[in-house]
């Protein structure tokens, strides 16, 4: 039987989903299955679904597409409807299911990593990821966590996603994270190098981190809390673990090969460092 599945996103050329899915796909003995990348926008997305066939198993999403996809499912869950997107769209019997792995890809990535249960937790960045954070702290037990944006007006929304999941979400500008009480745990969602003026505060307060590059790293920040001698976890766990689960829901099986993914991840994001 021939099953396909693809990332959708703009810009896609850098996309890592291709790699791990295949790494799964090859792992798994499903010779049949095939993965690919196709650039998509918002406006593209519909036409792009209407001309699925029967042989289309799924669907990876990537920005600007999680919003959208919600408008064009058949079916979402509760967790994607929470969060505000969705970044899986499973295809099956003709219909489309909306689902968000990016929240079960921190959750894993996190406990993986031995940082459970945090006590506190401090978010940089108001976007779409910083969402999904805030809805993984909630599922890993904490009812309130601090959200560090450069405009409190247009994170107002990101707050809220916390809010319905559960947690008390108190809103800071970024140039008060130096002042800020040290918390348990820091989660960074800022892009690029916006995060780097933040590397002395989060190194000095011992908190583990979480930080969502994955590319380059390690990050200036990253580098801060590792010689500081805290828990860092990267981007990529949360990309592999997120991956995972996407499998699983386009697939149907639970025998997900972790390591043969994250091997595949690791040499592919070491072979474009030039590594």
């Amino acid at each position: 039987m021939t099953s396909r599945a693809a990332v959708l996103g703009s810009p896609i050329t850098h996309s890592l989903s291709p790699v791990l899915h295949r790494a799964a796909y090859a792992a798994m003995g499903l010779d049949g299955w095939s993965y690919d990348a196709f650039e998509c926008g918002e406006d593209g997305l519909a036409g792009f679904l209407d001309g699925l066939g029967p042989e289309w198993a799924g669907l990876s999403l990537t920005m600007p597409l999680k919003r959208v996809a919600l408008k064009l499912a058949d079916t979402v869950t509760d967790l994607a409807a929470g969060v505000g997107g969705a970044n899986t769209l499973v295809l099956r019997d003709g219909r489309r299911h909306a689902d968000n792995t990016d929240v079960h890809g921190i959750v894993a990535a996190l406990t993986e990593a031995g940082v459970a249960a945090p006590a506190s937790a401090l978010v940089l960045g108001g976007g779409a990821t910083a969402a999904s954070a805030l809805a993984a702290l909630a599922r890993m037990g904490l009812t309130g966590a601090t959200l560090a944006v450069r405009s409190p007006e247009r994170a107002a929304g990101t707050a809220a996603v916390g809010e319905r999941f559960g947690l008390a979400v108190r809103v800071e500008t970024l140039d008060r994270v130096p002042e800020l009480p040290p918390s348990a745990l820091v989660v960074n969602t800022l892009p690029g190098a916006a995060a780097d003026a933040f590397a002395e505060p989060v190194a000095a307060s011992g908190a583990a981190l979480f930080d969502v590059v994955y590319a380059p790293w390690p990050t200036p920040l990253a580098e801060a809390a590792t010689a500081a001698g805290a828990t860092v976890v990267g981007g990529f766990a949360m990309l592999l673990h997120q991956a995972v689960r996407q499998v699983t829901l386009m697939t149907g099986r639970d025998d997900v090969p972790v390591a043969a993914m994250r091997a595949a991840g690791e040499a592919e994001l070491a072979r474009r460092a030039g590594g």
